[in-house]
C-alpha cells in the first residue's frame, strides 16, 4: 500500500454493473515512485486487494489480467 504524502489515481475502469453485488473496479495509482493495483468487488465498501508493482507498465499488465480483456470495461476519468 502506498504511503506517501499523496497519492494519484493514474487510471480506473469499471465492468459497467450498477448493482452493489456485481460492480468491480480495477484502480492504477503512484505515489510518484511506488506502484499499485487495487482490484475492487462490490463498490466503494465491497472487497479489494491491493497489489504492489514495480513501474508503470507492470501495473498496467496486472491490471489487464484482471480485466480478463474484456471489452464491457469502462474508463473512468480520475
Amino acid at each position: 500500500m502506498l504511503y506517501g504524502l499523496w497519492v494519484r489515481t493514474e487510471r480506473h475502469w469499471w465492468n459497467g454493473d450498477r448493482t452493489e453485488r456485481g460492480r468491480r473496479d480495477v484502480f492504477i495509482r503512484t505515489d510518484g515512485e511506488s506502484w499499485e493495483v487495487e482490484a475492487r468487488a462490490g463498490g466503494g465498501a465491497g472487497r479489494s486487494k491491493i497489489y504492489p508493482c514495480p513501474g508503470l507498465r507492470s501495473a498496467e499488465i496486472l491490471a489487464g489480467a484482471w480485466m480478463d480483456g474484456q471489452t464491457r470495461w469502462r474508463d473512468v476519468a480520475p
